[in-house]
Parts: C-alpha cells; sequence; structure tokens
C-alpha cells in the first residue's frame, strides 16, 4: 500500500474536556499561542484573515525552529466553523520564500475534527489537496507539513497540559 501525496492525516488523544479541546483550536488567540502564529483577528467562517508566524509559547525547542520564519506574514481563508466538532481553512502551504507571490497557486485545505474518545478528546488534523501544489513546491511542501503536524500533536498537548483550567 502506498501512501498518500496528496493527504497528512494525524490524531492525537487529549486529556482534556471536548469543550476545552475545541476553544484550543477554534480560539484564535489560543490557536496561535500553541501552533506559532499571531492573527488579525478571530476566527469567523468565510473570512480572509492575515497570520504571522511567532515562536510557540509552549515548547522551547519547537519555538527556536519557527524563530528562522518569525514574522512572517501569510493567509488563511476560513472555511468552516462548526461547534465543537469541525474547524477548517484553506492555505499555501510551505509558502515561507521572502517575497514570493503564492496568491495564484492552489491552497491545501486544514480540517481540524474534534471528537469525544474513552480517556478524553480525540483530534484529527488533516491537510489534503497537496498534488495541485506546482510539482516543483510539491515535495517539500508535503514533507514541511508532515513533520509540522506531527509537532502540532504534540504542541496542543502540552498548551492543554498547562491550560487545562482556562
Amino acid at each position: 500500500m502506498s501512501a498518500s501525496t496528496d493527504r497528512i492525516e494525524k490524531q492525537v488523544l487529549l486529556k482534556a474536556p471536548r469543550e476545552r479541546v475545541w476553544r484550543a483550536i477554534s480560539d484564535a488567540r489560543e490557536f496561535g499561542s500553541w501552533f506559532g502564529m499571531a492573527f488579525d483577528g478571530p476566527f469567523v467562517a468565510g473570512t480572509r484573515m492575515v497570520a504571522r508566524i511567532v515562536p510557540t509559547t509552549v515548547d522551547g525547542e519547537v519555538a527556536k525552529m519557527q524563530h528562522a520564519h518569525e514574522g512572517l506574514r501569510f493567509e488563511l481563508a476560513i472555511e468552516r466553523i462548526e461547534p465543537p466538532r469541525l474547524f477548517s481553512f484553506r492555505w499555501h502551504p510551505g509558502a515561507v520564500e521572502p517575497g514570493r507571490d503564492y496568491s495564484t497557486e492552489p491552497t491545501t485545505l486544514v480540517e481540524f475534527i474534534v471528537e469525544d474518545a474513552p480517556g478524553g478528546t480525540l483530534v484529527t488534523m488533516r491537510e489534503s489537496g497537496f498534488d495541485r501544489i506546482p510539482v516543483a513546491r510539491r515535495a517539500k511542501a508535503f514533507a514541511g507539513n508532515e513533520a509540522g503536524w506531527e509537532i502540532q500533536t504534540r504542541l496542543i498537548a502540552r498548551y492543554l497540559a498547562l491550560h487545562a483550567a482556562r
């Protein structure tokens, strides 16, 4: 069985109530804190927003890796917000080359699916649409995000452990 080149999917079982996990994903400030982004406003379905990379607040090693891209701006198009089950947006994966215009390239769809599970809350992080990315960037964008989503599963778990009562 061959691995998909179009979709990345990671799952994490979080030891926190579903409502708390939902807030960590759907609130732009909380999301940015663990993910490593600062947003220009709240998440609202059907809107475009600007974000910039900032170091995560929950892991010093990951923050050091993000530092290389600190301040880099990019756009997200918020697709769907269906509390407390689904949050999704579109973006340009691997769009980290300063001064390059990615606006004419296709985007990928990022989905956070939140479900009750024995022992906590299961979150599926899925990014799809890589096969539409220009071939010159596709493999690098996929590999970078494959590793990135693995890191994000750890960051959200750590964030919730540190901020359980928020």
